[in-house]
């Protein structure tokens, strides 16, 4: 693995991250009906929880010598209470499952990132933790648990 191919896949990490807050605040403004309330503030305290993750990525990206990325990951619009969660929910599950290759491709780093590596693959982690507690409360407003 080099560390040209992580430094890819961080950025793309980073993109996922800013659409993901884009897409939790503009889902936030389209919620309605008598128990709207505390899912608005749930969905728009995962954005500053996404705002986190890009604050974590860039600087890892920082610290690799790379330059962070400015683009966005594709979001996706949703309309309803249910669709707007379940979109969401889809979400959350696909970054795990990437932010998993990441810790993949870390891993196989080898000596090319031996005084990284470590300090990535924990920032990584940290990450991932918060997107599983994402998906438990996701599956906790769509009455799942």
């Amino acid at each position: 693995m080099s560390k040209k191919k992580l430094i890819e896949l961080l950025n793309r990490a980073l993109e996922l991250e800013h659409a993901a807050r884009i897409q939790y605040l503009s889902h936030a403004e389209t919620i309605s009906g008598p128990n709207a309330e505390p899912i608005i503030a749930r969905l728009k305290e995962i954005a500053g929880d996404e705002l986190k993750h890009e604050q974590i990525f860039r600087e890892q990206l920082g610290a690799l010598g790379a330059t962070p990325s400015t683009s966005l990951a594709k979001t996706f619009s949703a309309k309803g209470t249910t669709e707007i969660l379940e979109t969401n929910l889809k979400n959350e599950m696909d970054a795990i499952d990437f932010y998993r290759t990441i810790i993949d491709e870390i891993r196989k780093s080898g000596d090319e990132l031996k005084y990284e590596d470590f300090k990535l693959e924990h920032e990584v982690r940290h990450v991932i933790i918060d997107e599983m507690e994402h998906v438990e409360e996701l599956r906790v407003l769509l009455g799942r648990q």
